[in-house]
């Protein structure tokens, strides 16, 4: 349990190493003084803010086909996967089994994030990654592709459910085609 509270820490920390240099760009840019705040205060409103700004940069935006909204609810379940489920980790031959499970809107977030993102995984070089349906949410699998690589397969595992859900460069890409209103290939959202 505190291995998973201390995982989710670490990914919005993470996160807010990710938001911070484009917010502290942004100030320098148009205050300069160093004497305001800079931090937009919450992840998911610094993450719709920098959508903003791109889509706000890009003169071929079509502002009729945005939808911010549907990012924001996908950031409402990305929060929920992270904070709010329980993750049962199993070692596995090759990797980790992980039953990743909650009530209500984090159940549905579950199922909603964790099946494509198995997707996402399972499209990388390293490993292989499938799920399926338990009570309550998923049961998530990976496993590297060559069992013998006792150091991905410690990767792996050490990485665990929070680190997992973050591996791949898909994340950002994919709020900007959700905000943008562009269809999503195995999301909901």
């Amino acid at each position: 349990m505190w291995r998973a509270i201390r995982a989710a820490g670490l990914a919005v920390v993470l996160g807010a190493v990710v938001v911070a240099p484009i917010v502290f760009a942004q100030h320098r840019a148009t205050h300069g003084t160093g004497s305001a705040p800079v931090m937009p205060g919450q992840d998911a409103f610094g993450a719709i803010a920098e959508i903003v700004r791109i889509l706000d940069a890009d003169p071929a935006t079509d502002w009729s086909t945005v939808d911010l909204e549907r990012l924001r609810q996908h950031l409402i379940d990305m929060h929920e996967v992270m904070l709010r489920s329980a993750v049962t980790p199993a070692p596995v031959s090759g990797g980790l089994a992980m039953e990743v499970t909650g009530a209500g809107r984090t159940e549905r977030a579950i199922r909603a994030m964790v099946v494509p993102h198995a997707a996402e995984l399972d499209r990388m070089a390293e490993w292989s990654a499938r799920t399926a349906p338990i009570p309550g949410g998923v049961r998530l699998t990976v496993v590297a592709r060559r069992a013998d690589d006792a150091k991905l397969v410690a990767r792996i595992r050490g990485l665990g459910f929070a680190g997992l859900m973050t591996a791949g460069a898909h994340h950002q890409p994919h709020h900007l085609a959700m905000a943008r209103g562009e269809a999503l290939g195995g999301h909901r959202h």
